[in-house]
């Protein structure tokens, strides 16, 4: 009994049908794609747009660091900036600590 189910089984299993490999490796760049255009695209219009953010910092712009500390654009340097956090209290940061940056017009203290 034991044997007649397991050759009912084993006979099953050869008559499965075999997936298409051609069909199967064609879904691979689909997929690639998928991936492309959900994820890897958008995050790189995002950095663009980040760095074109950090280079059009000036003098006057309010800004939020990623340290949580927001403050007025004093000096912008080639790889950092001062800004200044209170009255007599100047920040030199790295560009890239830049998380927003408000207007000098949004703005004014």
């Amino acid at each position: 009994m034991i044997a007649d189910a397991y050759h009912v089984i084993a006979t099953a299993a050869q008559q499965a049908p075999q997936p298409d490999l051609m069909r199967t490796f064609a879904m691979i760049p689909i997929f690639i794609l998928i991936f492309y255009f959900f994820v890897i695209r958008p995050q790189q219009v995002k950095e663009k747009n980040r760095k074109a953010m950090i280079a059009a910092l000036k003098k006057g712009d309010r800004v939020l660091t990623s340290g949580g500390i927001f403050g007025r654009v004093v000096d912008v340097k080639d790889s950092y900036l001062v800004i200044k956090i209170a009255n007599e209290v100047k920040v030199e940061v790295t560009r890239d600590c830049v998380t927003v940056v408000e207007d000098s017009a949004d703005r004014q203290q």
